[in-house]
């Protein structure tokens, strides 16, 4: 399953589910990301032909995450560029999110491990904008979470 976070006119967050499925190849991403997620299911013996990756350049101006959640399970807070608290989700381990606008926060509940892509090299406090989480009280996951 894919699920997209939308606020406003933007795509917040991409989520590729654990649980998906298809044959082929599909890409989620549009051509404006700098990072981009795509999916393969080949049979066995297709062959990738072997292949380098040319110069190309590329502007970044945001950075964009993606995670995968390898193991346990943790809540997922998304909030708007103005850092207004939206909504939340769970993840699981095996689904794989790409944090593209707005602003996330996290909680662990349950040892989590996760590994991190994103493009780089990190800036320190000049690569974000740390402010206050949702209080816990006020958390709306979306439908389909527990």
């Amino acid at each position: 399953m894919i699920e997209r976070i939308q606020h406003l006119d933007k795509e917040l967050a991409l989520i590729v589910r654990h649980s998906f499925r298809k044959e082929g190849i599909e890409f989620f991403t549009p051509n404006t990301y700098s990072q981009q997620i795509g999916y393969m299911n080949r049979p066995t013996g297709y062959v990738i032909a072997p292949h380098v990756h040319n110069a190309v350049p590329r502007e970044v101006q945001f950075t964009k995450e993606v995670l995968l959640i390898k193991s346990g399970r943790l809540r997922v807070d998304f909030y708007s560029d103005s850092q207004e608290y939206l909504e939340s989700t769970i993840l699981f381990a095996g689904d794989i999110i790409l944090l593209a606008f707005g602003g996330h926060g996290f909680v662990m509940l349950e040892p989590t491990e996760i590994i991190e892509v994103k493009q780089g090299p990190y800036a320190g406090d000049q690569d974000k904008t740390r402010f206050e989480p949702v209080e816990d009280a006020k958390v709306k996951l979306r439908k389909g979470n527990s």
